[in-house]
């Protein structure tokens, strides 16, 4: 469990967000200038702030120094040390434990004689973030790891920050403006906006929830479904099953039976009144209408549920007159297979 209370005067900024949270990884999300860092840096104890109760666990470290917090911070660039290698960098902050697993899990073996200088971005990162792990931490801090990082380096990193996810036993508290990272990452999603807490709660409920869409942004807004890998096809799809039915996709780098996390993103969900066809999309989920939020514009956000899943849709309010759409309308949700990217299917 994290517990976390932070007030402080910026001046022009008030900052006042509080939040609880389950292990996992629990994402702090907002525009620039929501707070997200400023919050951490009061978690790990580099902003004194006008109040603050920092609960890890059941260890209270907000009178500690932060030497003695036990936290480890990863920040946007790696910070390593230039004039030592890899496993000069691991060494320092091993604190007698065994850096085999983490090496492992990084897959950084092969670059313990590198010096920093001869490292890609996102191999220093990986550095960076197994040395903050070596160092026993209660809780992990990464502040942005990826913003300094381009597209292909993300896509390098994003499956070694799922491992750490999964495997470290470490909680974890990430800042992010990255919906997609959210997406594949968090266990917990904390909205920031103007310094204050707008919603917590499961990344998979609130990122599918139409009243978050300003926050996330409308245009990134995007629902998570939890399927399984039925079946690779020699045609190069991929049959899931999710709890609304079959999913089909491009190739998921995944093993059969597999449990993965898919964003369906609201722009390229369709909504029908009747089951269509002769469409060239395959999939078609049977759904319930459960909510509605009108934008500032033309649009209408929709939420409807597929099973036990929820998915977002993005129609214009023109669209949704003439369907009648209101809470408890029954229909279909078209999703095309090549609409969801390979970026957006995760473990």
């Amino acid at each position: 469990m994290l517990e976390v209370l932070i007030r402080h005067d910026f001046g022009g900024f008030q900052l006042d967000a509080a939040f609880e949270a389950p292990a996992g990884v629990t994402c702090l999300f907002g525009r620039s200038g929501a707070g997200k860092t400023s919050v951490v840096r009061a978690v790990a104890g580099l902003l004194n702030a006008d109040e603050a109760r920092i609960v890890i666990g059941r260890q209270r470290v907000d009178p500690l120094p932060v030497h003695r917090r036990g936290i480890g911070y990863v920040f946007q660039e790696p910070r390593l040390f230039p004039h030592m290698d890899v496993r000069g960098n691991l060494s320092y902050a091993r604190a007698g434990a065994d850096a085999g697993p983490v090496v492992e899990m990084l897959g950084i073996g092969h670059l313990l004689d590198r010096r920093p200088a001869d490292l890609s971005g996102g191999e220093a990162q990986r550095v960076a973030i197994g040395r903050a792990l070596l160092s026993k931490p209660r809780l992990l801090l990464l502040d942005e790891p990826l913003a300094a990082l381009d597209e292909a380096r993300k896509a390098e990193i994003l499956p070694y920050l799922e491992r750490v996810r999964d495997a470290a036993r470490v909680p974890v508290l990430y800042v992010s403006h990255s919906v997609a990272e959210v997406a594949r990452l968090a266990t917990t999603l904390v909205a920031l906006e103007q310094g204050r807490v707008v919603r917590v709660g499961p990344a998979t409920e609130l990122l599918s929830d139409p009243d978050i869409a300003p926050v996330i942004g409308i245009r990134d807004a995007g629902a998570l479904v939890t399927a399984r890998v039925v079946r690779h096809h020699d045609d190069g799809l991929t049959e899931l099953a999710c709890s609304g039915g079959a999913l089909w996709l491009p190739h998921v780098a995944a093993d059969e039976g597999a449990q993965v996390r898919v964003r369906i993103e609201a722009q390229d969900v369709m909504l029908s009144r009747a089951l269509p066809e002769g469409i060239s999309a395959l999939n078609v989920l049977p759904v319930r209408l459960s909510a509605l939020r009108d934008g500032d514009g033309p649009g209408v956000m929709v939420q409807v549920v597929a099973g036990d899943d929820r998915l977002l849709a993005r129609v214009t309010q023109r669209s949704a007159k003439a369907m009648g759409l209101s809470e408890g309308w029954c229909g279909y949700a078209v999703v095309k297979s090549v609409a969801v990217a390979s970026g957006n299917v995760s473990r």
